[in-house]
């Protein structure tokens, strides 16, 4: 049992600047009610409208971030709650600053031996159109194009053909500078939570997602119930938990706590599962996932946003 009141006065921070801001705002309302439910002291922080050093002026003794993409996911605002005193949900700078890089994620996954899609990344100064179009033919067609440091499937293109890759590039710099073209992966789309820290970091039940045409784009993921989502997965027994295995690796390496949900494919031709990208603060709207794998586990909306407040933490602890 939770001792709602020895939590203290808890701020949700939601909005932000971020590309994700509309997002942020659906999964903050809802976890503000959730844990307002529980008969918890929380109130809504928008960091867009207010300065973060209010917080220790307004008595804020944790926080719960509900912010999604820059300046919320990417260790920023952790490290002001880290210099602030406060403990926050989720994971720390570091791993979130990594994280939130999916060239850095790679890196990193791939020195630990990990499976992910094989890329291409491109600085700004090496985006002219010759290294551009050449890229195909490191990859291959389909081809994956995003920005590296962006969520919600903002600003991707699954691009087909060599004629289409200014069009994507031009749609993915719109959003971060750097450029990330990724091999595509022909197959399932999944995506499986974590909880917890360390070596008692624990899957979650894998959900298998169903797009119209594999179009799991910004719309259908938050505004659309054309998607379907399995849960039980329906996979294969060996092959879900090898996945909450890979996972689970792929958390505990960049050294995530709290909560994260890794997104993988399964390639179709030899059921190969590739992880994509790690969220370290993941989406909490009617549409979200990790809401619906924890039901499937047995933990309610309100009991999880409830077990999540309760175990914020700092790096290090005061």
């Amino acid at each position: 049992m939770i001792d709602v009141k020895a939590l203290g006065r808890v701020a949700v921070l939601m909005g932000g600047t971020s590309a994700e801001r509309e997002i942020s705002l659906m999964s903050g309302n809802g976890v503000l009610a959730a844990l307002r439910a529980r008969g918890v002291d929380a109130h809504a922080f928008d960091p867009a409208e207010r300065d973060l050093s209010e917080l220790k002026r307004d008595g804020v003794a944790r926080c719960f971030i509900a912010l999604h993409g820059r300046h919320g996911e990417d260790g920023t605002v952790q490290g002001a709650l880290e210099l602030l005193g406060i403990p926050y949900t989720g994971s720390g700078v570091m791993a979130s600053a990594i994280a939130m890089d999916k060239v850095m994620t790679k890196r990193v996954w791939i020195a630990e031996g990990l499976p992910t899609p094989r890329h291409v990344w491109l600085a700004p100064s090496q985006q002219s159109r010759e290294r551009v179009i050449a890229v195909p033919d490191t990859l291959g067609l389909p081809l994956i194009v995003k920005p590296p440091r962006e969520g919600s499937s903002i600003g991707i293109t699954k691009v087909t053909g060599y004629s289409q890759m200014h069009d994507a590039v031009a749609l993915a710099t719109r959003y971060d500078p750097d450029l990330l073209c990724e091999e595509f992966i022909d197959g399932e789309e999944v995506t499986c939570p974590v909880l917890g820290q360390g070596e008692h970091a624990k899957a979650l039940p894998v959900i298998r997602i169903v797009a119209p045409e594999g179009a799991y784009d910004y719309q259908n993921k938050y505004f659309t119930d054309v998607v379907r989502y399995q849960c039980p997965s329906g996979l294969p027994r060996d092959e879900e938990h090898e996945i909450q295995r890979i996972v689970v690796a792929a958390y505990t390496t960049l050294g995530c706590r709290g909560w994260g949900r890794a997104d993988l494919m399964i390639r179709k031709s030899d059921r190969k599962p590739f992880l994509l990208e790690i969220n370290t603060s993941p989406g909490m709207t009617s549409h979200s996932l990790v809401p619906m794998s924890a039901k499937a586990a047995g933990m309610s909306y309100e009991q999880l946003c409830l077990h999540l407040i309760a175990q914020a933490s700092l790096d290090t602890p005061q």
